[in-house]
């Protein structure tokens, strides 16, 4: 007998088409490529925002970007940012990992508070640290004026703002990696380390030796993860600069915001973000095939 064909799967070219797969599929075209196919065509006009009406202008506003300073400027904020952040969490994350994966008391709490601020709004947290490096009745300066120390402006120097910005947002996120690198801790197999400490191997031996190689997997999400969020950092430099002083904080996401907003150039605007959206989508392919690649070399 004939099998019925109720709840069959359609087949295209010899491969099955879940239905299910619709929906995802639906919803990622209306808020992922629907706008950035919108962004592109923005950027190739001189709309300003606002108005009906448009004018075609081609690459005018990419080829404008190489003679911006501000873009310029911004764009190795950006760098800074996002690979500042990545080292930085990859340090402490592991470093906490290491620490908080032996038998403790109280563990589960410190976890719990490291990780903690994940879950508060980059604004809220970057109120927060605002409010700590504000130059009048800030609490960083009453405690330097309590050791006889002068009042500093943290904020108003563009490299000792950059460095801040950096620091508050790998100590929001730094949990992130914190769990990343515990779970691949928790899943090596304890008979490796066993078997190095009877061969007579150090405790930095087996951790260079046996628990760095066996922590690649975590290492690559790890390292991905932080560098996206850095690259697109937003919320903690809109709170603790603005940008300023003048344009020299920027990062590509916040100066996006000001040329849209503040300046009414919404197609130039649109060329930044396309060049924004490329580079993190380049250097997140060239670094997963690099990790990847240095993984399959240790296997």
């Amino acid at each position: 007998a004939k099998r019925g064909t109720r709840g069959a799967v359609p087949r295209f070219a010899g491969r099955s088409l879940n239905l299910l797969y619709l929906p995802a599929l639906l919803l990622l075209g209306v808020f992922m490529l629907w706008p950035l196919i919108n962004g592109i065509l923005l950027s190739v006009t001189n709309w300003n925002g606002y108005s009906a009406h448009s004018d075609l202008v081609g690459a005018e506003n990419y080829l404008r970007l190489f003679e911006d300073p501000n873009f310029r400027t911004a764009l190795i904020n950006t760098l800074i940012y996002g690979i500042g952040s990545t080292l930085l969490q990859q340090v402490v994350g592991l470093g906490l990992a290491l620490a908080l994966d032996r038998a403790v008391r109280g563990r589960n709490i410190a976890r719990a508070i490291i990780y903690l601020p994940v879950l508060v709004s980059p604004v809220v947290m970057g109120t927060m640290y605002y409010l700590f490096f504000a130059y009048n009745s800030g609490g960083l300066n009453d405690l330097v004026i309590a050791f006889g120390g002068e009042r500093t402006a943290w904020l108003s120097d563009s490299g000792t703002a950059i460095l801040l910005i950096v620091l508050v947002n790998s100590l929001q996120f730094v949990g992130i990696s914190m769990v990343i690198y515990l779970a691949g801790l928790q899943s090596i197999p304890p008979m490796y380390s066993e078997a190095a400490r009877i061969d007579g191997a150090s405790s930095a031996q087996t951790f260079w030796n046996i628990t760095m190689p066996l922590l690649q997997p975590a290492f690559a999400t790890s390292v991905v993860l932080n560098l996206i969020g850095g690259l697109k950092l937003f919320d903690v430099i809109q709170v603790l600069t603005g940008g300023g002083p003048g344009y020299s904080t920027n990062s590509v996401s916040t100066l996006i915001a000001k040329m849209y907003f503040g300046n009414q150039s919404a197609g130039y605007a649109a060329a930044m973000g396309v060049v924004l959206f490329a580079i993190i989508a380049l250097l997140t392919v060239v670094l997963n095939t690099a990790l990847n690649r240095r993984r399959l070399d240790q296997a």
